[in-house]
């Protein structure tokens, strides 16, 4: 599904450089090809953490968060909010580097 998103995403690319297509029909594209949230368990954040090479205080950092806030996702006490599942998503895709 994700390969047939892409290609609708850059066909409707294509079509907005041409000017066969609206900025506002481009918006609504771009927005059905976001993935949808996921949901993330405490190992499921150790994971992406560790994959990556940091500890608890630089990821925290690194999405703008206090570093007990990291703690309690990876005891199960807190879980991720909507901005901060897109980010945990994203850093789990593409990595760290998805970010700079």
């Amino acid at each position: 599904m994700s390969e047939i998103l892409d290609i609708a995403n850059e066909m409707a690319q294509d079509l907005f450089k041409a000017g066969a297509m609206d900025e506002i029909t481009m918006r609504k594209i771009k927005a059905l090809s976001l993935p949808p949230k996921r949901a993330f368990r405490p190992e499921d954040i150790r994971r992406i953490r560790k994959a990556n090479h940091v500890s608890q205080a630089v990821f925290a950092a690194i999405l703008g968060i206090g570093k007990t806030t990291v703690q309690q996702w990876e005891r199960g006490e807190k879980k991720p909010s909507g901005p901060a599942q897109r980010l945990l998503d994203l850093i789990d895709r593409k990595g760290l580097a998805a970010l700079g």
